[in-house]
This record gives structure tokens, sequence and C-alpha cells, in this order.
């Protein structure tokens, strides 16, 4: 049992011919923590991404906490989140191992909670130094599972938070098997003794505050005994001592780490009025947005001081096509040989966001407005068509023009171009802010899309904007009305006072004002 106490594990095996030797583990103090960023392919696809290799990142060894510890969420941060692993414990040292007998050095299988400050991430660029560095914040055990008696193959991690399930799944869902990890890390330097690897959250990660207490356990249910690490608790209290901005940048959180740390944007209340269902649209504010023109749009953008709304350059590849969601983004970035070789292969960012877009989700792509390449073709429509995808806006080409239409996906783009992927671009990110056709594009935004182009809304303004634009539309009409009538459009379009006050009394608008 992991305690308070230095906690000493000893262990003797064979390892394949040779004799393994004895080994004294300090679980409480190991030398080295290595945890990976994202593993499990539920995680991934929360994420919009998933990596075609693992990467890792250093937590150090004063990190460590006990079961039935306590955790601080530090004096002005905002987003302290969990996040239940199995941890591995090695058990005889590691270097340039095959993947074949890898899983033969971990010692021990453990829970762990690999605690987090998203308020901290932006300037350690992916280290966590900050983030995940605290005291008490990869607490381990309480128990430890003979690595020899457990596949590592059907293992399970679960999480509770004040007793709801929160976390459950099973290293089936791994992206990289265990001892993948354990042979690639080993490729670079020694696996001791005693140091401990944090093997990725799956999906349901999410945000803690101070009186939470969260539970992690792992198991093998399917072994013989049903071995577990029992439960790992920790309690979550409030610091009081703020961070020195003179030593150090302070925190700083923006609604992209606010949907990642609860772990959706509906999670962390970021969700446009109305947005329940269908890519973040309900079916009210869809039929709203469908019904109404982009020109009249953009005309109560306009009004609102919203002046680069406009994704300029497009059209779409079916005739009197519209489209109405929420923007899932997707960046190229020029080409360059070898950034091609490390990111345009595998398991890219383009097949990434085609194989992760929602229903009633709009793919949104930065081509940096090069009509020369084409950004997708048939297969990837397909793709998105089955997944219930609104449509796709591009600024730069795409390929198999006639074949896309034929599927049925609607297509804004600059026409067609016969390139394949590796001409001009180099796919690089999903869900981040982009630029296309000359607008802003953040993920969850509101695309708009018909025969006079594509807007761009901003979430919190969509409900006004389109209850606006539908009641100018019917202000329009009867103007429209009377200039067939033969009225002259001065004094008319736009309505004077006594022009209004002859539409009010034919509509009865005055009253509903």
């Amino acid at each position: 049992m992991i305690s308070n106490t230095t906690h000493k594990a000893s262990r003797t095996t064979s390892q394949t011919s040779a004799e393994r030797r004895t080994v004294t583990a300090d679980i409480t103090r190991p030398g080295k923590i290595i945890a990976i960023h994202l593993s499990y392919a539920s995680r991934a696809d929360q994420r919009g991404r998933r990596p075609a290799a693992p990467s890792y990142f250093f937590k150090p060894a004063s990190s460590v906490g006990v079961s039935g510890g306590t955790v601080e969420r530090p004096a002005g941060i905002e987003l302290l989140a969990f996040e239940g692993e199995i941890a591995l414990v090695i058990g005889t040292a590691a270097r340039r191992v095959p993947l074949a007998d890898a899983w033969a050095h971990v010692g021990w299988v453990t829970a762990s909670n690999d605690l987090g400050l998203y308020d901290l991430r932006a300037n350690d660029k992916g280290s966590n130094v900050r983030s995940k560095g605290g005291d008490g914040y990869t607490p381990l055990g309480p128990e430890l599972i003979d690595a020899r008696t457990v596949d590592p193959a059907a293992l399970r991690v679960r999480a509770w938070v004040n007793g709801e399930l929160r976390q459950d799944d099973t290293t089936a869902g791994l992206i990289f098997p265990l001892a993948q990890l354990v042979a690639d890390l080993s490729q670079h330097f020694t696996l001791e003794p005693g140091d401990v690897i944090l093997t990725g959250t799956p999906a349901g990660s999410s945000v803690i505050v101070p009186g939470d207490v969260v539970e992690i356990e792992v198991d093998a249910p399917d072994a013989p005994g049903a071995p577990s690490s029992g439960r790992l608790v920790t309690t979550v209290t409030q610091g009081e001592v703020p961070f020195d901005g003179e030593l150090g940048s302070l925190p700083a959180v923006d609604d992209l780490q606010r949907t990642e740390a609860w772990g959706s944007a509906e999670a962390a209340g970021l969700a446009p009025a109305g947005a329940t269902t269908e890519g973040g649209l309900s079916p009210e504010l869809r039929a709203k947005l469908l019904e109404a023109p982009t020109a009249g749009l953009s005309a109560q953008l306009r009004r609102r001081g919203h002046h680069s709304c406009f994704i300029d350059g497009v059209a779409a590849n079916i005739a009197g096509a519209k489209i109405v969601g929420t923007a899932k983004t997707l960046r190229f970035v020029p080409f360059r040989e070898d950034l091609f070789a490390s990111h345009g292969g595998g398991y890219n960012a383009q097949k990434r966001a085609f194989d992760a877009v929602n229903e009633g989700e709009v793919i949104v792509i930065e081509a940096r407005g090069d009509a020369t390449t084409g950004t997708l073709g048939d297969i990837l429509a397909l793709r998105a068509r089955t997944r219930g995808a609104a449509g796709v806006v591009t600024d730069g080409g795409v390929r198999d023009f006639h074949a896309v239409a034929e599927i049925g996906l609607p297509v804004f783009s600059q026409g067609a171009h016969p390139s394949v992927l590796g001409r001009k671009h180099v796919p690089w990110d999903v869900d981040v802010t982009i630029a296309c056709g000359g607008a802003t594009v953040q993920p969850g935004d509101i695309i708009v899309g018909d025969g006079d182009g594509v807007v761009v809304i901003p979430p919190a303004l969509v409900e006004q904007v389109v209850d606006d634009t539908l009641a100018q539309e019917i202000e329009d009409a009867w103007i429209a009305e009377q200039v067939a009538a033969g009225h002259p459009v001065d004094g008319l379009f736009p309505l004077n006072a006594e022009w209004r006050a002859r539409y009010d009394a034919a509509t009865g608008a005055e009253e509903a004002r």
C-alpha cells in the first residue's frame, strides 16, 4: 500500500532467459515521472486531433501525492482539472528494449491523477512545467498491481467526482499500447527502477473546485482475482497565496482553454443561446438561419459594428445550396518539405478534422486564399457527409469537384483544382482560430452561406441578428409590394416617417414593437 510513509516494494522474477534481479522501488519519490499528452482515442476525438506518434512531458518527483491527501487550487486559478490515468512503475531498467520485451520491464500498475491548471498552459508551450508540476499534482496508489498478473490490453481506469462516475475506459481504447510507451521512451534514455509513466487520460476529464473529492481506480476486471489499485482519493482545497507577476507570467484563460478544461463548449457554458443539438444549434435557431438570407444577416451585423464578417471569394458547388452550422476549423500552412514529412502523412490534421466533424458542423478551411490546389476531394467529402456535416467552406480549391457535388455535400470554395495534398499546403491543426477568405473564424462560430456568399456570426449575437433579419425581411417584402404598385423608392426604401406609419398601420408592426 502507498501511504504517507515512504513505500518500498521489491520484486524478484525472471526476464526471458536471464534471471531478473530484485528491485527496490521508492514509489513516493520516483527518479522520473514521464507523462503522455494524448493517448486515448476518446480523448483525442474530444479534442479533435489524433497524434500520429506519442509525445511526452516530465513532472517533478515533488508532485507525487498519496491517497487521502489534498491538492490546492492556487489563488487566482479558474481551471483546475482532474485526469484519471493508469500509472506504470518500472521494475527493471530499460534501455533500447524492443516492443516485444517492453512489458517485462514494468513492475507494477497503479492509479494516478494527472492534475493540471489550464490557466498556466500557454506560456510553457506543452512542457506543462507549471500547469502540472505543483506539489501533490501526481497522486499515486493506493495499491500496486503486479504487472505480471494482468494483460496490459485489458486494464480499466475509472474516475469519480463526489461519487459521480466521470471517466470509464479501458486500454483497448488506447491509440498507443502501453508497451509501446515503454519501448519508445527507452530509445531516448534509461528507464530506471521506480520511474513512473503516466499513460494518458480518456474522455471525461473536467474541472474541479475546492471541496470536490476525486477518486481514481485502475483494475483488471477480467484477470484472476480482478486485481485493483483501490480508490485513489484526493480532496481539492483553496489556496490563499496569489502568484507574483513580477516573477513570472500570471494565470490567463480564454474560451479555448475553458473548452478543453471542461471537455466541451457546452460543459464550459460557452454554447450560444438556444444551442442544444446539431452542431450547437437548436432546431428552432437552425430553422431561422435557413430562412434568413446572408444579405440580411450581413446588414444586421453591420448595424452592430461587424464589418469583417465575410468569407470572400467562395461560391457553392451546388446551385442554390445553403449551409448553416457551427464552425469546425482546419488550418493549412504553406508547404515546406520537412514539415510535410512530419505532418502531411499518417493521421494528419486534415483526416482528423473530417473524421471528427459532428452533425450540423461546417468544416472551415484556411488555405490562404490559394485556389491552385485541392483542399479536399470526394473521399473526405463522403466522410463528412456520412458524419452529418452541414458543409465545407474553403478559401482554396476542391479536387473531384463534380464527384463532391454528386455526393450532395455543399462546399463553398474558389472552384475546382486537380492537385493532391502536398503541392502548396501542409495540414497543420484543427479547432483553432483561423483566417478564411479574409475573415477570422473561431471554432463554434456560426456559418451561413447561400448564393450571395458566406458570413461568420459570433455565437453571442446570433439570436438577435437572425430575429432582426427575419423582421427586416417582412418589412422589405412589404416595401417591394409598394414599389411593384408604382411608388418611387425615395422615402420608401428605407422607410421615412410617413411610410413607417403606413407600414405600421398595414401590418400591426407598431403594436408588436
